[in-house]
């Protein structure tokens, strides 16, 4: 899993780290390319072909917003085990439901607003061989980290539900949200996302293509607690 990368990382901004020092948060870097897009295909091996990001893809997304690229770095294999990719949008609450290529540029970010007021997070993804060591936990701190220190209203995305595809015949959709959201299920995906603060605002048929959760995604929302009330909520 060696990336053609330097021998350290010095000199990149560190935007969070492991207890032991391990693994880094760093925003993303050219020469990382084919190891974010390793990572991408371990991570998501149902989705479709077409909606998977390739190394071009993610030196793209840093040519269009760099801050909002981040990689986890395993400092001692000298390798990428994690990342996220986000964007910046307006959002209408009212139309949410938008597929995941038309929201993210088919992969481009070219759907980027430089003055946009949310963070939308256009994918994340740990290595299942670095899974349960709080990698994913690294990123959501880093991403809204991010929204804090720009002064965002928040961060929001299109969850998948990737549990969904075992409880199908048993329940729709909307109960199988409902019941994780109180805690009866655990979903691989959405479970995660709820402890860290998000918040299930909608599902979205046809966000893309994967059977693991019958195409289906949930539209999450994180609110910025450094804005006021009304702020937050405009």
């Amino acid at each position: 899993m060696n990336d053609p990368a330097p021998a350290d990382i010095g000199g990149l901004a560190i935007h969070g780290s492991a207890q032991d020092g391990r693994f880094v948060v760093v925003n993303s870097q050219p020469w990382m390319a084919d190891g974010l897009a390793r990572v991408q295909r371990a991570c998501f091996p149902d989705l479709s072909p077409g909606e998977l990001m390739g190394p071009g893809h993610f030196r793209q997304h840093l040519g269009v917003f760099p801050e909002g690229q981040h990689a986890v770095w395993d400092h001692e294999c000298k390798c990428v085990a994690a990342s996220s990719s986000d964007l910046r949008l307006n959002v209408d609450f009212a139309r949410y439901a938008h597929p995941y290529m038309q929201e993210v540029g088919d992969n481009t970010l070219s759907t980027h607003l430089p003055d946009g007021q949310w963070l939308y997070g256009a994918d994340i993804g740990v290595h299942p061989e670095y899974r349960a060591q709080g990698l994913s936990t690294l990123l959501y701190a880093a991403r809204q980290g991010l929204v804090r220190r720009l002064g965002l209203r928040g961060h929001v995305a299109g969850a998948m539900p990737k549990g969904y595809g075992a409880h199908a015949r048993a329940m729709p959709i909307e109960e199988y949200v409902h019941r994780v959201a109180l805690n009866e299920l655990k979903d691989p995906v959405l479970s995660v996302q709820m402890k860290r603060g998000y918040r299930v605002w909608g599902i979205i048929p046809d966000y893309l293509e994967d059977a693991s959760c019958r195409n289906y995604g949930v539209f999450i929302v994180w609110r910025n607690p450094d804005l006021g009330w009304s702020e937050r909520h405009a």
